[in-house]
C-alpha cells in the first residue's frame, strides 16, 4: 500500500532536492511555474481600468435600452390587452432585436412564426409574458431576458458575464429606463392569493 504512494510522491521529492541542489550551490532558481500550462500567464493580458469598465457598461445599456424600454412598454401598459397580436412595428423590433438572439429560437419558432404577442403565463398567471404564434396556431412563450443576455455574450463578450451578474441578478433586470418602474419590495403567499408589495 505504501509503495504506489510512494512512487507518486518520487517526482516532487525530485523537484525539491534539485531545488535544495541549487540554492546550495548559490544559484538561484528559475521562478516557479504553475503545474499547469493552460494557467500559465503569459504577462501580454492588459488590465482593464474601472474607467473604461464603466465607459463599456454605459456603451452596453445605451444600446440595450431601446429594446428593454420597448418590451416593458408592451408587457406593462395598457397598449396591449391580454391574448393581443403586436402591431406589424412592434412585431418585427421584437423578432430582430430579441427572438433572432434566444438561446433555442428555431425551436420556439418551430414550422413558422405567425405572430407575436402578449398574454398572461399558464402556470404562472400574474405575469405577462411574450408568446410566439406559429403558423400550425401552437404559441409558445420566450424570455426577453434570455434574449438580451444571448444579444449581451454575443456583441460584448469579454464584458458580457460581468454585466450580466451586475444587471440581470435574480432574474430581474436593475436597468434605469427612462420612466420609473416601481421596485418589488416583498411578496407575501397567503394560501392561494398573492400579495405583492410595490414601493
Amino acid at each position: 500500500m505504501a509503495a504506489p504512494l510512494l512512487r507518486k510522491g518520487i517526482p516532487l521529492l525530485r523537484l525539491r532536492l534539485q531545488r535544495y541542489n541549487l540554492l546550495a550551490a548559490g544559484i538561484p532558481p528559475s521562478p516557479r511555474r504553475p503545474w499547469c500550462a493552460a494557467a500559465e500567464s503569459t504577462g501580454l493580458e492588459e488590465e482593464v481600468s474601472s474607467a473604461e469598465k464603466s465607459s463599456a457598461e454605459e456603451e452596453i445599456l445605451r444600446d440595450i435600452q431601446p429594446i428593454i424600454s420597448l418590451a416593458r412598454e408592451i408587457l406593462h401598459s395598457n397598449r396591449y390587452k391580454d391574448g393581443e397580436g403586436l402591431t406589424v412595428a412592434d412585431e418585427e423590433a421584437v423578432v430582430d432585436m430579441l427572438l433572432r438572439y434566444h438561446p433555442h429560437s428555431e425551436d420556439k419558432i418551430g414550422c413558422g412564426l405567425d405572430s407575436i404577442m402578449v398574454d398572461r403565463h399558464p402556470q404562472f398567471r400574474w405575469t405577462r409574458c411574450l408568446f410566439v404564434v406559429r403558423t400550425n396556431g401552437g404559441w409558445i412563450d420566450f424570455s426577453y431576458h434570455k434574449c438580451l443576455r444571448a444579444y449581451i455574450r454575443d456583441k460584448y463578450p469579454s464584458l458580457a458575464e460581468r454585466f450580466i451578474g451586475e444587471h440581470f441578478r435574480h432574474r430581474r433586470l436593475h436597468v434605469k429606463v427612462g420612466h420609473k418602474t416601481p421596485k418589488l419590495l416583498s411578496i407575501e403567499r397567503k394560501t392561494n392569493n398573492l400579495l405583492l408589495v410595490y414601493s
